[in-house]
């Protein structure tokens, strides 16, 4: 499935509109990888620790996107958004990836 953050994709042409499809993943940050964080955030440098679990929750979302437009019986999702928020005192992390699930025909 092709998934792009562009409204149409070289090649072909949208023949089918599904609607809007989410992805929507809220995970939790380890009392660990908070500790680390606090520290990198005093002495400076980054957190492979909260960047893991960033990564992870956009490959996880990303998933989620492609599965529910495919149950639709589309072939790409267009217009794709990510959306990342902090909910609670800092604990948990939500990232959403919605676009457009669309059918494609190739042009000649």
């Amino acid at each position: 499935m092709i998934i792009t953050t562009t409204p149409s994709v070289d090649g072909y042409r949208i023949s089918g509109y599904y609607g809007i499809v989410f992805g929507e993943v809220i995970t939790g940050i380890d009392f660990i990888k908070d500790i680390g964080a606090s520290l990198r955030n005093f002495v400076g440098g980054r957190s492979k620790g909260y960047e893991d679990e960033l990564i992870e929750a956009r490959r996880e979302a990303l998933a989620e996107l492609e599965q529910r437009a495919s149950e639709l019986g589309a072939h790409a999702v267009v217009g794709v958004d990510m959306d990342y928020e902090v909910l609670g005192q800092g604990g948990m992390l939500m990232v959403t990836a919605s676009g457009t699930a669309v059918t494609l025909e190739a042009i000649h």
